[in-house]
């Protein structure tokens, strides 16, 4: 009975949480949000990036090798493909691979 209390309540904010925007901007989005639209998703990439490089070690083996390999792998097939899934998968697949290895 408690889980399903907790399940309608989440359900119930996710659902409002992703009304919000309709019924708080109705005719029209406003300049600023749309920027933020534009301007943040690089940003988080980018976070993500360094989020995911901060621990690598340059002076210890395998030297940062899989984790390079893994970022090049994924900006080439994002540069060919235009294909964020693909890009996410292949590199992350490449790094898997590498790390079984271990280069």
């Amino acid at each position: 009975m408690r889980s399903a209390v907790l399940i309608a309540v989440m359900s119930a904010v996710t659902i409002a949480l992703r009304a919000l925007p309709f019924i708080v901007f109705k005719r029209q989005t406003p300049p600023w949000v749309a920027n933020l639209g534009r301007v943040l998703p690089p940003a988080i990439i980018g976070m993500l990036v360094v989020y995911c490089l901060k621990d690598v070690s340059l002076s210890a083996r395998p030297f940062g090798l899989p984790e390079a390999a893994a970022v090049a792998c994924v900006a080439g097939v994002q540069a060919l493909k235009r294909n964020s899934l693909l890009s996410i998968l292949a590199g992350t697949a490449l790094y898997m691979t590498l790390i079984q290895l271990a280069l």
